[in-house]
């Protein structure tokens, strides 16, 4: 009998956890079935704040931000530490400000453990969660721009969050097998453009097409996980309130939604612990640091048993005509390893 999965609880490798800052030191405690030890956490302040992400390759005071073309800087009183079910933070307003509400978006790679990679030109030291299909990349530019990266996938890769932290710079994000000479910018409201930078992808390596200086770079590096992860496109029809379904296979925990074909809307995340019922109304913008839409009729979204399904006609998610590219991550798969059905949401 083949295994539909080989991931049934999605909350081992992925968890969005919500908290309240205290202002002062406090270990953050995920709520999932499983323990969930960090490697990549990405924090937003649900409010008018910075998003911060910090990983366990580079340090976890070493803050990069998603909505900005800022270089990488200390936070002291950020992230302090990575522990077994979650982190420690301190009292700064970007992660733990007393009585803020906060969202930790956390994904688990190799607990900090790298490993040289000598598949491409340049050295590469990789994080690699072989069973979730990520991989922490961390690298220098080796000056040139045909070096290659090893990114330790064992399969092209379907998507890539991309930065030069040791510079001003925009962030890349890749869609390899949807335009595999294109990026968007993570902290832009742009669609896919020709800006140098990835390409080249396959199952080893990917080219560093903007290594022409000799920055510090990081990368996080995804592969569809049947029943965990998925990564793809949809095109807007406009209407309301049948507008697109897609199909993920699994009861989404977190979704990322960006219009490629066209510029002007911003990438757009969804999460199922601060939306626990339908419709789902929260969303939080990967690009800007301003406060979450809430309303009602405003990029609206279903969260499925098997995927998730557009219930508004707003530009941002199902403007008629538009192909929008889309990463998610599962909550539970729609069928387990034992090819039982799991409950819809």
């Amino acid at each position: 009998m083949a295994v539909y999965t080989t991931v049934n609880d999605g909350s081992a490798h992925f968890q969005a956890t919500t908290y309240t800052g205290n202002g002062g030191a406090q270990t953050i405690t995920n709520t999932g079935n499983s323990n969930l030890k960090p490697d990549w956490v990405w924090i937003k302040y649900r409010a008018s704040g910075d998003h911060v992400l910090v990983d366990s390759s580079r340090g976890a005071t070493k803050e990069i931000k998603s909505n900005s073309d800022g270089a990488q800087s200390t936070a002291a009183n950020g992230v302090t530490g990575f522990v077994t079910d979650g982190f420690t933070a301190n009292g700064a307003g970007d992660y733990n400000g007393n009585g803020g509400n906060y969202v930790a978006w956390q994904w688990k790679a190799n607990g900090g453990t790298e490993v040289t990679n000598n598949d491409g030109s340049v050295t590469t030291y990789v994080q690699l969660n072989s069973t979730a299909g990520f991989s922490i990349v961390k690298w220098t530019g080796a000056g040139n721009t045909s070096g290659t990266i090893g990114h330790g996938l064992g399969a092209t890769p379907d998507f890539i969050i991309r930065r030069n932290y040791s510079v001003v710079t925009n962030w890349q994000c890749a869609f390899p097998k949807q335009q595999s000479a294109q990026l968007m910018q993570l902290n832009t409201t742009n669609g896919f453009g020709g800006a140098s930078g990835m390409t080249g992808y396959n199952s080893t390596t990917f080219t560093d097409g903007s290594g022409g200086d000799s920055a510090s770079s990081i990368a996080y590096c995804f592969k569809n996980i049947q029943g965990y992860s998925n990564f793809g496109t949809y095109e807007g029809n406009g209407a309301e309130p049948a507008g697109p379904f897609v199909y993920t296979g699994f009861s989404p925990s977190y979704i990322m939604v960006k219009a490629s074909s066209e510029a002007g809307q911003n990438w757009i995340i969804g999460d199922s612990s601060r939306d626990p019922t339908n419709v789902a109304v929260r969303k939080l913008f990967a690009n800007t640091s301003g406060a979450p839409s809430t309303a009602v009729g405003d990029n609206n979204w279903d969260f499925l048993s098997n995927g998730f399904r557009i219930v508004t006609q707003d530009d941002g998610m199902n403007k008629d005509g538009v192909t929008y590219s889309y990463a998610a991550f599962a909550q539970n798969p729609f069928v387990t390893s034992d090819s039982i059905p799991t409950t819809a949401r």
